[in-house]
């Protein structure tokens, strides 16, 4: 039976004449100091500008200077006693920087010196402008495939190796000018539409690709296919079955042996972490004593051969910045910086969190975006901060920025000096180290983790696997955002609605689902609507709403319970609503009017209760009708069930429409 024709009063009572709470509209603000404030939240919700408030002008200039060069504030303070600290961790992780490095060069079909180039410049810059204490900053297999896979298809690096190597410096530059510019313009959030599932298989993806990739120096073949998908590397693999060297296959083999065991050993034993840092050096040191003492170059073994010696060549005037090849510079800079950037931070923040501190994701946008700018015109390609450096710097126990620049010293050393003991080093041993360090990147306890945990999490991570080993890097990083997008779709557009009951002896009102315990209250109906309500979602809203309605009186009628007459809103998870959710509001009240019912809010916020008054539709609703709680609601729908009487009338209408 409906009550739309009752004669309420104007403001509900308990038996007890306390008048139940009111859910307040704001005051009205000022359209420039609400537009101001929405910005505020938008683009500066950490406040970096509050440091600035009643400061003389010099604090603020050095206040800027600090903020985008955190050195000149722990700088100050640095004290001999870090020095040590910082020294064997700069040492370690250069003894891992330089055959990694090399190593990412080959795989970007750059020439090795270049992985050493690009371990000198970026970390000085980063260690001015950075503000992690654990980042070691370098190259990284997935952004050097990505370079190799993209620049590649455009320009062979065989036939073209110069103008190859300038799209290189190119793309580095506007990866650069993109990762900046996103700090800058506070935009870091955009990053996060990578989500952790689809990073976990975008880096297990890249990361298999990387390994079979890894065969071409393994089996030492002179031919190898350009594409990364699975069948055609397999393909170029077994149909040149003739051409494998067996001498190379052992050594790789051998050599990828022994790094997996430092790793597992220094695992099982983290305070050995140093024997997994130090193995790749040993690894390129006897590789190539071994070549040398065997003449192995001689019998199928390819070695790196000359390395340059001397410090960066100035680049910058190799840069491409015209027509063809400008685009594809432009988008490979773009796609290698996002996923620079989201694995740089996500590592940053991760030690930084066992540490205790913060670190600030714009600004390490800023420096990361401008190390990869500066080092474009001295020869470097893309960096970043990788897990396996920055997690052997972790260990090692740097304090501070500094262990790059003793890193870096250390580069800059085996450049002026060193370069020519590298010529014998075996690209088998090079395709060894890749290896040993790529199968740390496929997490499989991740991927287990978030089929328990959330599946559709786990299709994202799959999707993204799938799409880089089965096709392409680009089309599984496609894929990965894509689904990451349609779940974030499906959450916006596909809300849930929940029915809240009472719970024993209390005035709480929880889902039914959750607590099986918690009862229905006779007549009434409680829903809570559980997210903002936009163009995208009203007309869902609308239709799961009535459902709910029809399915609670069909209960109801089957039950033989008494009649539903109200229809309570839980407005708490509503954070914000436009024109298309005002007007849904107005058409479920129209249906509700019609059948007798009557719709009731419980605790709209400032911003829903704002848009409802200019809406105009608080004053068609009733004022009267909203409330500050759900317990106050249904207290108020109480009262009026057991103290006011039914309308005759209404009754028909009830019937008229129910019969329809």
């Amino acid at each position: 039976m409906g009550n739309s024709d009752y004669v309420y009063p104007s403001a509900a009572t308990e038996g007890g004449g306390e008048c139940l709470h009111r859910a307040a509209i704001p005051p009205p603000q000022p359209f420039v100091k609400s537009l101001k404030n929405s910005l505020k939240e938008t683009f500066f919700p950490d406040d970096p500008l509050r440091q600035f408030k009643n400061q003389p002008a010099a604090r603020k200039v050095l206040l800027v200077l600090q903020y985008f060069f955190p050195v000149l504030e722990w700088g100050p303070r640095y004290r001999l006693a870090l020095l040590k600290s910082d020294l064997i961790s700069g040492i370690t992780i250069a003894s891992l920087a330089i055959p990694q490095g090399i190593s990412y060069a080959k795989l970007a079909n750059l020439p090795p010196i270049l992985g050493l180039y690009s371990s000198f410049i970026p970390p000085l810059i980063y260690a001015m402008m950075g503000s992690s204490k654990d980042l070691a900053v370098g190259t990284v297999a997935v952004a050097s495939l990505l370079i190799s896979a993209m620049l590649g298809a455009e320009v062979s690096p065989a036939q073209n190796p110069t103008l190859y190597l300038h799209l290189a410096f190119t793309a580095t530059f506007f990866a650069g000018v993109f990762q900046a510019s996103l700090g800058l313009l506070r935009l870091g959030f955009i990053v996060d539409f990578l989500s952790h599932a689809t990073i976990v298989g975008f880096m297990a993806g890249a990361a298999t690709v990387v390994c079979l990739q890894q065969l071409k120096g393994i089996l030492g073949l002179t031919h190898f296919t350009h594409a990364t998908d699975l069948v055609s590397v397999l393909r170029s693999v077994f149909s040149q079955v003739d051409q494998w060297r067996w001498e190379s296959g052992v050594l790789g083999c051998c050599f990828l042996f022994f790094l997996l065991v430092t790793r597992y050993f220094s695992k099982k034993k983290p305070k050995l972490f140093w024997i997994s840092a130090m193995a790749p050096l040993t690894s390129v040191i006897l590789g190539s004593l071994l070549v040398f003492l065997t003449h192995a170059e001689k019998h199928g073994v390819e070695v790196i051969g000359e390395l340059k010696k001397g410090l960066n060549p100035v680049s910058i005037t190799d840069l491409v910045m015209v027509s063809p090849h400008l685009s594809i510079a432009i988008k490979t800079g773009i796609i290698t910086g996002v996923i620079a950037l989201a694995e740089g931070i996500a590592v940053g923040r991760s030690f930084a969190m066992f540490k205790h501190y913060n670190i600030d994701g714009n600004k390490e946008m800023v420096a990361i975006g401008t190390m990869n700018m500066v080092g474009s015109c001295f020869s470097c390609y893309l960096t970043t901060g990788p897990f396996s450096r920055s997690a052997v710097n972790f260990n090692a126990g740097c304090k501070t920025a500094v262990s790059n620049v003793v890193m870096a010293m250390a580069v800059m050393l085996t450049l002026l000096f060193l370069t020519p003991l590298f010529h014998y080093t075996p690209l088998v041993v090079l395709s060894s180290i890749i290896i040993s360090a790529m199968l740390g990147l496929i997490d499989y306890d991740a991927a287990i983790h978030l089929w328990k945990v959330d599946k559709f999490d786990f299709l994202v991570c799959i999707g993204a696997y799938a799409g880089v080993v089965f096709a392409s890097v680009e089309i599984g990083l496609v894929i990965a955002v894509a689904i990451s997008l349609l779940r974030l779709l499906l959450f916006v557009a596909r809300p849930r609605t929940l029915v809240l009951g009472n719970l024993p002896n209390s005035t709480v009102y929880r889902n039914v689902e959750q607590y099986p315990n918690a009862g229905n209250v006779p007549g009434i109906l409680i829903l809570e609507i559980d997210a903002p309500i936009y163009f995208a979602n009203s007309s869902y809203l609308r239709e799961r709403i009535i459902r709910w309605v029809d399915e609670e009186e069909d209960r109801i009628k089957a039950s033989g319970d008494s009649t539903l007459q109200y229809v309570v809103l839980d407005m708490s998870a509503v954070g914000n609503i436009d024109t298309s959710g005002i007007s849904m509001f107005e058409e479920i009240k129209k249906i509700l009017d019609r059948r007798g019912l009557k719709i009731v809010l419980a605790n709209p916020g400032a911003e829903v209760m704002k848009k409802l008054d200019k809406g105009k539709f608080i004053e068609s609703l009733g004022h009267e009708w909203i409330y500050l709680t759900v317990a106050e609601a249904v207290a108020a729908c109480n009262y009026m069930l057991h103290s006011c009487k039914p309308n005759p009338e209404t009754d028909e209408k009830t019937e008229a429409w129910n019969s329809v």
